[in-house]
């Protein structure tokens, strides 16, 4: 029997099947394994989303290859990677650590970037507490935005740990602290023009129903008219600064009170020209502070129809009102961002603070995502 013959049958046996005892990532040309997850109580030293999106770079799943594959990102995924992108993650996690639970005892709380992000969906896309959750888990643009690592084990915050992140944010006052770092932001980037502001405000519909445990509306909300109109909610006054359309300033109040009481509050000392509609009209009688500035308030547009070919005068005059309207006009894009690409139309919650908490922290992200697509 020839056993040289037989050892180097056995040498190309081996060979051939040696490639099937490496690792996958060797075999198949897939990247390499994903290191293994942190156990209990060891620190990376990292932010926490991060971290997981590094981890889950080194080697990808099977999703992942097939959505990469794909010939074109959706609406929702190009939005995502844009504010993911301008979002100060870094600066708000500063902000919320002092006021949240260090993990020294008792369950290893989520991390705080990780909350926020669910914070910012939730409120970008106008979900629940269980529907952004169960959202996470059902998107793959969201699960990506929120750095979840589904094949190490991990899980999507649920509704609950939600409501109590918060809780944390309402209790501290965190969201205009998140709204004066975005404008330390915007004033390093030099996009925060001062020396004028325009002045607006809307009306935001709170539930009129009195089928609830207390038998009675919302009783901080309160009604109003609005071409010939009845409205029952809150009312949110916003400055505008004239130039990139940045908003500077954010008041929410009851919607029976006047726009011109609540117009001293929106405006910045360096502020020498002030623009509104006919509803600031009298504003000037309630200004205070002693500054001298240029009111451009715009006069009721049905007194210019009736008398324009009246006379040449009322023709000058609707001239400079328009003219007025064309500087005023860059604060409806602050409102459309905020209801109809956010979707705020209805408030989500009861009092004025809570609602004027949420109106802080979103159009902080209207300057975010203006700045984002500007």
């Amino acid at each position: 029997m020839d056993f040289a013959k037989q050892k180097t049958e056995g040498v190309e046996k081996e060979s051939r099947f040696a490639r099937y005892r490496q690792p996958l990532s060797q075999t198949f040309g897939l990247p390499a394994p994903r290191p293994e997850p942190l156990k209990k109580g060891e620190k990376s030293g990292k932010i926490g989303v991060r971290e997981v999106k590094e981890r889950m770079n080194g080697q990808q799943s099977f999703t992942d290859i097939e959505y990469t594959n794909r010939k074109r990102a959706t609406k929702r995924e190009v939005f995502l990677k844009r504010m993911d992108a301008i979002v100060p993650w870094d600066e708000w996690v500063e902000i919320v650590k002092p006021y949240y639970p260090s993990g020294k005892r008792g369950r290893r709380p989520k991390e705080i970037e990780q909350m926020l992000r669910m914070v910012m969906l939730q409120m970008w896309f106008n979900l629940s507490d269980e529907g952004v959750e169960e959202a996470i888990y059902d998107s793959y643009a969201m699960k990506s935005f929120m750095g979840v690592n589904f094949s190490a084990g991990e899980q999507v915050p649920d509704a609950t740990t939600l409501c109590k992140f918060r809780k944390l944010l309402n209790d501290n006052g965190l969201q205009r602290s998140f709204f004066a770092q975005v404008q330390e932001m915007l004033a390093k980037e030099g996009k925060l023009v001062t020396g004028g502001t325009i002045v607006d405000a809307t009306i935001i519909n709170a539930p009129e129903s009195t089928k609830n445990k207390e038998r009675r509306r919302d009783p901080e909300m309160a009604f109003t008219r609005k071409n010939a109109k009845l409205y029952f909610g809150m009312r949110a006054h916003i400055g505008v600064d004239p130039c990139y359309g940045f908003v500077n300033n954010v008041v929410s109040t009851a919607a029976n009170v006047a726009e011109c009481k609540v117009a001293p509050k929106l405006l910045r000392p360096d502020d020498k020209v002030v623009y509104g509609d006919a509803g600031y009209l009298k504003m000037d009688k309630y200004v205070e502070d002693g500054i001298k500035r240029a009111y451009r308030i715009n006069r009721q547009a049905g007194t210019f129809k009736r008398h324009y070919n009246d006379s040449l005068s009322w023709k000058f005059e609707h001239e400079i009102e328009r003219r007025k309207s064309r500087v005023r006009r860059i604060v409806e894009f602050a409102f459309h961002i905020a209801k109809d690409i956010f979707g705020w139309r209805k408030l989500r919650y009861k009092g004025i603070y809570k609602n004027d908490c949420f109106a802080q922290l979103l159009f902080a992200c209207v300057n975010l995502y203006n700045l984002a697509i500007g």
